[in-house]
């Protein structure tokens, strides 16, 4: 078979793949989540079987262990966060009146340099900011509404995500080994390797900036909690889980939270500063910390390509393009580096000159790779 005709074939199985995804985007919901489930838990039942666990048991122990888990944070944490989170909701327009209020009154020199005229022009453009705000958040609202939050698909999404990650699980090597099978021999071993830089980006995705999400949330949450900011739990959480898309998630945390200090508790400085080196201390440890040792250089994808997908595969899939914008952008960019490495190693980059030896090849971009990290030292 000739490599146009596998290229047209793989094209057609990747758009029949998208069209079916599509056309099930509705219900595609408890299965994204029980795919990701279980591939975040085969490294846990993998340990248990080195001890001795058949895969069956350990597959039950790792799933009772974590169902327990997230039970547990759902009765304990989820009713209180949701409570901060409407009160946070429904006293947000007051929280700006009064930050409009105490501008106009701790900046009076402010104000009369500025002008009456450019002060209304500012207001103006703050109160249509605020209400395209609300607009995007109705927005975003009614499409997770509908595309995975009813109650029908709460309900199976606690009920449907914990059985497909079971039988997962359950046959997960088996599956892996079934798909090695199934490789075509010529190919075998570079698909193999295309494999295993997939592996190591979904798990930079699902295991790494998973943990990564977790903890700040956990931080944030319990950092503004302690330190008294109204609806604190709620916040935090929030910028915590927003933090998969880059630098989002600390700028909406940092602005409401000092928004909110500011009204709570001014006069006062000091619990203000607080609120706000939580927020710069956690945005220090995911970037020096967190992300270097959690997720690290696999993914490799610019912010703004994967803010780009983000915003494209969610207006697709709704809620569940956010489950799957990213793991596909990771995908891709291991694709995109794949094809772009056989590119310059092919005869329509050299033309008709030889190809240099990959070896040497290889030296040379060390080499060059080299100098740029002694020019970034100096």
């Amino acid at each position: 078979m000739t490599m146009q005709k596998q290229i047209i074939i793989w094209s057609l199985i990747i758009g029949a793949s998208f069209f079916t995804l599509w056309i099930f985007r509705g219900i595609l919901l408890p299965f994204v989540v029980g795919m990701a489930l279980a591939y975040l838990l085969d490294p846990a039942v993998d340990f248990l079987e080195k001890l001795k666990f058949n895969r069956f048991m350990a597959t039950l122990v790792v799933m009772g262990f974590v169902t327990v888990i997230i039970v547990s944070a759902f009765f304990l944490l989820v009713p209180a966060i949701v409570q901060q989170g409407v009160g946070l909701a429904q006293g947000l327009p007051g929280y700006v009146t009064q930050l409009q209020t105490f501008a106009t009154e701790r900046a009076p020199d402010l104000y009369a340099w500025l002008g009456e005229e450019r002060v209304a022009q500012f207001e103006n453009g703050l109160s249509d900011l605020l209400s395209g705000g609300v607009t995007i958040l109705g927005n975003v609202t009614a499409q997770v509404m509908q595309s995975g939050l009813t109650i029908i698909n709460l309900l199976a999404l606690l009920i449907v995500t914990p059985v497909v990650a079971f039988y997962l699980l359950l046959d997960w090597d088996r599956m892996v080994a079934q798909i090695d099978r199934l490789l075509p021999r010529q190919y075998r071993d570079e698909i193999q390797g295309i494999l295993k830089d997939m592996d190591k980006a979904m798990a930079a995705v699902i295991r790494g900036q998973g943990s990564v999400i977790l903890l700040l949330a956990l931080f944030y949450g319990v950092g503004l909690t302690l330190a008294g900011l109204n609806f604190g739990l709620a916040i935090g959480v929030t910028a915590g889980l927003m933090s998969f898309i880059p630098y989002v998630g600390f700028i909406v945390g940092m602005v409401l939270s000092t928004g909110v200090a500011i009204v709570q508790y001014w006069p006062d400085g000091l619990p203000i500063a607080i609120v706000v080196g939580i927020f710069l201390v956690g945005q220090f440890i995911e970037g020096n910390i967190l992300y270097p040792k959690l997720v690290g250089t696999s993914i490799g994808v610019h912010p703004v390509w994967l803010m780009f997908a983000l915003f494209a595969v969610s207006t697709l899939f709704g809620f569940v393009g956010l489950l799957l914008a990213v793991p596909m952008v990771a995908i891709v960019g291991v694709l995109v580096r794949f094809a772009t490495r056989k590119y310059t190693q092919g005869p329509l980059y050299w033309g008709d000159q030889a190809p240099p030896d990959q070896e040497a090849l290889a030296s040379d971009e060390g080499a060059t790779s080299t100098k740029g990290v002694d020019a970034k030292s100096e």
